[in-house]
């Protein structure tokens, strides 16, 4: 397995190499591969839906691109105004269309988002276990080669305009479109990147001098961020072809620039370099690469919480999809043995050039897939789903914290209802947003999951053409038999209620402290 840097720095070039084309509606694959061919060397391409047929062409060479830009006219300005910015999106259309459209060919178009629930538990009904079911899952779900292609462009895209003011600058994805646990559909998270530290530091050794550029100077990091956002958001805004919908928020505790990218059919989210962002992004990966088990099991739990309500996609009181994943990720630290290290142990395998300090924060672990022994656990997917959520279904969360550099549970350090350290920043809790009702929510599906789990007949349910194994825990619970449901939830609403009743006694009588301190 390539190392994380090196895939990001082979789909960064790719994609330079990489144009869209918005197709005609009666289209000729070979006509317009072998036009495309008299510019250069195809390495690959593929079509796709988004509001019309478009084709993304990779070439050989980066030239190509120049010469067939050099043959493609400016649209005629009959009705609107262009602004004359020369991007890599063209659109073609046929010259004569009422001869040419007899030629028409159909073309295999790449799916750009997944198979609707229903349609999914459809599916794993025939598969033959629960296994089986979870991978099912995760082929339908995970992001295509693709999909990974077009949100590397839609970067590459953004990169054409940084560079006109910043030329060293690179756009770079991080998070779900890279660490391997991105769902088709997702948002592409990007990132302005300025460091190309480097390459700089050699050359200037050399020389009698010490040598620097004189730049503009601010009070603060902060504040250049958002004066660099703020013009490129602008120049998104008024100059980017397909770029709509832009938002500028500059205010939030990480200063981005939100936008709706036309051609390639994704929401956008632009920051500047955020490098710890970037390490959790590759100590993901490397979890997601180890073991073939570790994604199967968050693309179910993940789709499981959508379901049930646990997760959404607007900010708000709920468990983020960062956050379960973290809890995945601790539950298999916890295996006996292990099926993926602590990143404690990662650190300890690091060698020199995996050593990073990023704002004071210790961001070091090993980055060579291939120096991290494989795991002797063999246990089934079908034992880790039932057991995860028998697990969670019993944690002290009210005593106890989630450490991943460590893989033990530790006692929390202050009272948020769920604690999970943030791996790299310390003093960070990345559920913190939780609040005790949603936390008393997944608990309680948890168990009820487990429930389902242990106690189903699989024959009898194939035989009536009820959904079974992972495909009942897709199914929002109490629809198919809600007086079943209660009968199991008793137990559970009398523990949920008595936990809801000992928290409220407990603010209560921090308020009362208060008012008696006041």
């Amino acid at each position: 397995k390539k190392t994380f840097t090196e895939v990001q720095t082979e789909r960064l070039e790719q994609a330079e190499r990489t144009v869209l084309i918005k197709c005609p509606p009666k289209l000729n694959e070979k006509k317009l591969l072998q036009y495309l061919s008299s510019h250069g060397n195809i390495n690959s391409h593929f079509f796709f839906e988004n509001r019309g047929i478009h084709a993304l062409i990779e070439f050989s060479e980066k030239d190509s691109i120049a010469s067939l830009q050099d043959a493609i006219g400016i649209p005629s300005a009959a009705e609107h105004h262009v602004v004359p910015f020369k991007s890599r999106l063209f659109t073609f259309m046929l010259k004569n269309p009422v001869n040419q459209a007899a030629e028409e060919t159909p073309v295999h178009l790449s799916p750009q988002s997944h198979i609707p629930v229903k349609e999914l538990i459809q599916k794993l009904c025939h598969a033959h276990d629960i296994s089986s079911q979870m991978y099912i899952l995760l082929n339908e779900y995970q992001l295509t080669e693709e999909n990974i292609k077009l949100r590397f462009l839609a970067c590459s895209l953004v990169r054409d305009f940084t560079r006109a003011y910043f030329p060293d600058s690179t756009v770079k994805p991080f998070g779900s479109s890279v660490n391997t646990f991105g769902k088709l559909g997702c948002d592409v998270d990007m990132f302005l990147d300025f460091h190309d530290i480097q390459k700089h530091a050699t050359k200037m050794k050399k020389g009698p001098f010490e040598m620097e550029y004189q730049m503009k100077r601010l009070p603060s990091e902060r504040l250049a961020t958002q004066k660099i956002l703020s013009v490129i958001g602008d120049c998104l805004d008024n100059f980017g072809p397909g770029c709509v919908s832009v938002q500028k928020i500059l205010n939030a505790r990480c200063p981005l620039v939100k936008f709706s990218h036309q051609a390639t059919g994704f929401q956008c989210d632009l920051s500047v370099s955020n490098s710890i962002a970037v390490k959790s992004s590759e100590l993901l990966y490397i979890y997601g690469c180890l073991d073939s088990r570790v994604r199967a099991l968050v693309f179910s739990v993940r789709c499981w919480a959508r379901v049930h309500g646990l997760t959404n996609s607007v900010p708000g009181t709920w468990i983020t999809n960062f956050s379960l994943t973290m809890m995945i990720m601790f539950f298999l630290q916890k295996r006996s043995p292990p099926i993926i290290p602590t990143l404690d142990q990662l650190k300890e395998l690091a060698d020199e050039k995996d050593k990073h300090v990023i704002g004071g924060y210790d961001c070091s672990f090993l980055s060579d897939l291939s120096k991290i022994k494989p795991t002797k656990n063999t246990e089934t997917l079908d034992v880790l789903l039932g057991d995860f959520f028998e697990y969670f279904g019993n944690f002290d969360f009210r005593r106890n914290s989630i450490n991943l550099r460590k893989g033990k549970e530790v006692n929390k350090p202050e009272s948020s209802p769920l604690y999970i350290w943030n791996p790299f920043e310390q003093d960070l809790n990345i559920s913190k947003n939780v609040n005790q009702p949603q936390l008393e929510k997944f608990v309680a599906m948890a168990r009820e999951s487990a429930w389902i789990l242990q106690k189903e007949d699989k024959t009898q349910r194939m035989i009536s053409k009820e959904p079974w194994g992972l495909a009942a825990l897709l199914i929002p619970f109490g629809k198919s038999n809600p007086s079943k449901m209660k009968n199991r939830m008793k137990g559970i609403g009398s523990e949920t209620i008595r936990s809801l009743l000992d928290s409220l006694k407990l603010n209560n009588a921090n308020s009362l402290q208060k008012a008696v301190g006041k």
